[in-house]
């Protein structure tokens, strides 16, 4: 069970939420050389190239969590910060989390690699129908720390990202049945994919003065064989 507050212009509620379908969306830019840029940084790591623009990856409800921290096995993870769509009865909300995803098995399938990471989420969401109409002004920001060095590892706006309703658009239906959680995309690392030992995002929505941000501890368990 997860649990969210939900932040609206006029108020706030909290919710729980059993999560009953996660999907991520990958190659979700609407930049085809930003597109181009992703796949070739991820290439360059031995990630095989996609089939299609954009893929729809399922992954376990039960992936999502929560914490403040999250464990991974061995050293090769690392966290990308995405918009989350979350489909709940009284319509979409949004969110961020974060794909983490072990990128040894990323080379050998994506979809595999999906499956092997808990998948962060932020506790805010905001009614998708606030931020619509300014959803290309609305700022993707994520901060890992890297060696002991807070760097500034993921930044852009969400004009770089095909948008909530595109995405569900092409969806079996066009709709994103209820319960339903979608990860929207994210942008290229500054410097590279690499891993880190804590990952920290956040969500700036200027127009409306305010940010949601989550940030998490990724501990490291030993592979042993």
């Amino acid at each position: 069970m997860l649990s969210f507050n939900r932040i609206t212009k006029t108020g706030a509620d909290r919710i729980g939420f059993a999560p009953a379908a996660l999907i991520i969306a990958g190659w979700a830019g609407r930049d085809e050389a930003a597109i181009q840029h992703h796949i070739e940084e991820l290439a360059a790591i031995g990630v095989p190239r996609p089939s299609s623009v954009p893929v729809y990856y399922r992954a376990a409800a039960s992936t999502l969590v929560q914490g403040e921290s999250l464990e991974v096995l061995g050293p090769d993870s690392s966290g990308e910060v995405e918009p989350v769509i979350v489909s709940l009865t009284d319509g979409l909300w949004i969110g961020i989390g974060s794909d983490h995803t072990d990128r040894t098995a990323e080379k050998m399938g994506i979809a595999l690699s999906k499956q092997l990471c808990g998948k962060p989420l932020g506790p805010d969401l905001w009614p998708f129908h606030e931020v619509e109409d300014h959803w290309d002004a609305l700022r993707l920001r994520a901060y890992a720390t890297i060696e002991g060095e807070r760097v500034l590892y993921q930044e852009g706006t969400l004009a770089a990202l095909r948008t909530p309703s595109d995405l569900i658009a092409r969806l079996p239906g066009g709709k994103l049945p209820i319960g339903t959680v979608m990860f929207g995309g994210t942008l290229g690392a500054i410097g590279g994919i690499r891993p880190a030992s804590r990952f920290e995002m956040e969500l700036e929505d200027g127009v409306l003065g305010r940010t949601m941000r989550h940030g998490y501890d990724i501990d490291v368990l030993p592979v042993v064989s």
